[in-house]
């Protein structure tokens, strides 16, 4: 049984397996939570090539991204999907 991560991460398993694979904990904690809510997130669960390079920006800045304000729009989405 997985160890409970508390109130922030919402699928316990699925994070745990994400961080045996290698996943920073800030990633597996959101792909986890993702999955716990069906995939709907603050922006409506829409793909991130459907949001605006703003929305892109702002969870880029969420995370942490560094370099985000020289970055395009594909750019943040290879940032954001790598972090």
């Amino acid at each position: 049984m997985a160890q409970d991560h508390g109130k922030q991460v919402k699928n316990d398993d699925t994070y745990e397996a994400l961080r045996d694979q290698g996943a920073s904990k800030e990633k597996a904690a959101r792909i986890a939570n993702a999955q716990a809510n069906d995939s709907v997130n603050e922006t409506g669960g829409r793909k991130l090539e459907e949001r605006t390079k703003d929305e892109l920006y702002d969870e880029a800045q969420e995370i942490g991204i560094e370099g985000r304000s020289e970055m395009n729009k594909d750019e943040l989405i290879e940032a954001i999907r790598n972090h």
